[in-house]
């Protein structure tokens, strides 16, 4: 299983990968608190999702890039444990690498999950925040060793309903993403690449997706 970075173009996803909607789901106060499942879209062993965000068969590209996309790479490539900031807690420790996020905004919830990690009591919702993190940006250290949830290989088509906005290609399980000069990324459980076309950081997500228009 594979995703390449096409220049100014798609990406191309090789090895029947799954394809999935995911939505993001809120309570009453608007908090994001779960994820909620979408449908699932037929796929071949090789297809293309959009990465300039215009195509008018989303997820899939329709060759709308042609007309004037920049998709060159920005990303810088190095390590997770290179570039998180690591914040202390009780008994628990969190790693936080800001310019991976993608604002889906489970870490608000109940308090954020900042002062959580302060709490012992408070380390299984610590926890769950942060696996729900679908970008990768948190993980929880407990012991030495980060806590990941148990993903399936599969890519999901992010939803952000409570925002009303089209949210990430979330990659799932550690896919590889080979980048457009065939370096690959840093291999990880979960990390969001940008479908809008916007992000200052390509192909990962930073969240421009949430301004107007987008």
């Amino acid at each position: 299983m594979r995703i390449k970075v096409l220049k100014d173009g798609p990406y191309e996803v090789t090895g029947n990968v799954p394809l999935r909607e995911m939505k993001i789901g809120a309570n009453e106060a608007g908090e994001s608190t779960r994820w909620v499942d979408g449908k699932t879209f037929k796929t071949e062993e090789t297809y293309h999702l959009c990465r300039c965000g215009k195509s008018k068969n989303k997820p899939f590209c329709d060759g709308s890039h042609t007309h004037g996309f920049d998709g060159t790479e920005t990303a810088d490539n190095m390590s997770y444990d290179d570039t998180a900031v690591v914040y202390c807690g009780d008994g628990m420790e969190l790693m936080d690498d800001e310019g991976l996020c993608a604002v889906a905004r489970f870490c608000d919830a109940a308090g954020s999950t900042w002062r959580l990690i302060n709490g012992a009591e408070n380390e299984a919702l610590a926890i769950r925040q942060a696996c729900d993190c679908p970008s990768g940006r948190l993980t929880v250290v407990k012991d030495g060793k980060k806590i990941e949830p148990k993903l399936p290989r599969e890519i999901a088509v992010v939803e952000d309903e409570p925002e009303g906005k089209h949210g990430p290609l979330w990659v799932r399980g550690g896919i590889e993403i080979e980048a457009e000069d065939g370096t690959v990324y840093e291999v990880r459980n979960r990390v969001t690449l940008c479908r809008c076309g916007g992000s200052g950081n390509k192909p990962f997500c930073d969240a421009m997706h949430m301004e107007d228009g987008k």
